[in-house]
């Protein structure tokens, strides 16, 4: 099965390709959150690097969040777009999970608390156990960094953080003796390809916001002119 990979939710834009030979190519294409420019061009070098068209693809996974509304907004049209003129199979993945499943294939064990920097001080954030595999313990959430480390210390075991969350608050995370940082920003694309692989098609893809956009809360709770 050829595989094409998304990843928008963050300000990297990055894509990937797996092929029916086991040929596997990933990259971030940019990091300065100019998703719209970027993305539609990424795929189609990726593509011809490997030696595939556009209708050779069986499957397009994209990563519906949570992160940057923007860059969830191209990333999904870009993906639906592709697969309902190309007729190829549709899967949506989750930013945390796909940090969580780069953390696994990088040899990380243990309690894994993935983190995606949500702007307003706040992240998004989920746990997950690194085992045999990838087992999710709780629901995905807006939080901040020093919640979420004094919750996990409350818990009284060690774990491991990471994500462009954590990078954004490292000072919150840094120096606690039961928190270990494993550098990851970017969610895998690797990871992506892979749960995209065994995942069931989905008829539709909806952005996992969490949250209303900043443009939103701005307007909500702006005064009135007096």
């Amino acid at each position: 099965m050829n595989i094409l990979a998304i990843e928008t939710a963050t300000p990297a834009c990055a894509v990937g390709v797996r092929t029916t030979a086991g040929l596997e190519v990933t990259r971030v294409v940019d990091d300065g959150r100019r998703h719209t420019e970027a993305l539609t061009g990424a795929m189609q070098t990726l593509l011809e690097e490997v030696g595939l068209r556009p209708r050779d693809v069986d499957r397009v996974v994209v990563d519906r969040g949570p992160g940057l509304f923007t860059g969830l907004r191209v990333g999904i049209a870009t993906a639906i777009g592709f697969s309902q003129a190309l007729g190829c199979a549709l899967v949506g993945v989750t930013s945390l999970e796909m940090l969580a499943g780069g953390a696994f294939d990088a040899g990380v064990r243990g309690t894994l608390v993935a983190c995606v920097d949500a702007r307003r001080g706040e992240i998004f954030a989920q746990a997950f156990l690194l085992k045999d595999e990838v087992t999710v313990l709780d629901e995905a959430r807006v939080t901040t960094a020093l919640e979420i480390v004094a919750s996990t210390e409350a818990k009284g075991a060690p774990a491991i953080f990471t994500g462009d969350g954590v990078e954004r608050y490292r000072i919150d995370f840094q120096d606690r003796s039961f928190a270990t940082i494993f550098d990851q920003v970017v969610p895998s694309v690797h990871a992506g390809l892979s749960i995209g692989s065994s995942r069931m098609p989905d008829e539709v893809v909806s952005p996992l916001y969490l949250r209303e956009a900043d443009a939103v809360a701005n307007f909500t709770t702006r005064e009135r002119p007096k």
